[in-house]
């Protein structure tokens, strides 16, 4: 099995530099001007794109994703309509990959035979589930993998050498190590002990590491570009979008144009990184 993510970062590889992965929260604040966000990603310089699903208890998730999540919903967005947005996106570009990610809960609830379907016909690649553990892997992450698609689960600075070889177990297209303890949007760590992090997991498997949770700058991203074959970036593109939004949730300008010249500097910044030798 072959997903776009494994192909661009075989591609990414090859050209000597680290993935630049944009999240994004799904139906925020309404589903076209979301659409255009999503639209916006790939050719303001992102090579993976992670689609929020909202959902109404997000754990892990800090205030700004949260806020996101709850204007979403508020605004109608369900799974149906994020696997929509997929479809949409897929009509004008079949190559950049796409991997949801989210909780649980909204896919359960949808049915799982008939969620990876539908996920599937919408063009996604692979998922982040981020509170279905290892050991339940017979809950979703074996038939994902059955079905074509990657499944990404998240390493922690608390996941240490016992723990790691079960959480690598079934994992697919890339590891994404969360650079923090805590929920999203937190301070940036000691980007040291981000590379010693990455040093240790890449030991132990040859899927890529792409590391999130507290980047928002194009040097943050350069920094941590130098160890990791990739860096992930969402709060701060949440942010963006909160930034030209009213106090009735209403836009005041372009949320789309507000994330393309976001990331457009990360960007800039990934590309001037160099991927540390193995």
């Amino acid at each position: 099995m072959t997903t776009r993510i494994d192909a661009k970062f075989a591609k990414l590889k090859a050209e000597g530099r680290p993935a630049l992965v944009t999240y994004f929260m799904g139906g925020d604040p309404d589903y076209e001007s979301s659409l255009r966000i999503m639209k916006a990603l790939p050719k303001s310089g992102a090579d993976v794109i992670e689609l929020g699903m909202p959902f109404s208890d997000p754990m892990a998730d800090g205030p700004a994703i949260q806020a996101a999540g709850l204007r979403a919903l508020k605004g109608g967005q369900t799974l149906k309509k994020t696997l929509a947005m997929a479809t949409d996106f897929r009509r004008s570009d079949d190559t950049t990959p796409i991997v949801l990610m989210g909780y649980y809960n909204p896919i359960y609830k949808y049915g799982v035979d008939r969620f990876l379907v539908d996920a599937l016909a919408a063009g996604i690649d692979g998922l982040i589930v981020v509170d279905l553990p290892a050991e339940m892997d017979d809950e979703l992450c074996a038939p994902a993998l059955k079905a074509g698609l990657n499944f990404i689960r998240l390493t922690t600075p608390t996941t240490d050498d016992r723990r790691l070889p079960t959480v690598l177990v079934n994992t697919s297209g890339f590891v994404y190590y969360v650079s923090m303890t805590g929920i999203t949007g937190s301070a940036l760590p000691d980007t040291s002990k981000v590379a010693v992090a990455v040093k240790r997991i890449k030991a132990k498997t040859d899927l890529p590491i792409c590391v999130g949770f507290g980047v928002k700058t194009a040097e943050q991203a350069r920094i941590i570009g130098q160890a990791a074959d990739g860096v992930v970036v969402g709060t701060a593109i949440v942010n963006a979008v909160a930034s030209v939004l009213g106090k009735d949730g209403k836009a005041t300008a372009d949320p789309a144009e507000a994330v393309a010249t976001l990331v457009t500097g990360l960007s800039q910044g990934v590309r001037a990184a160099r991927l540390a030798p193995a």
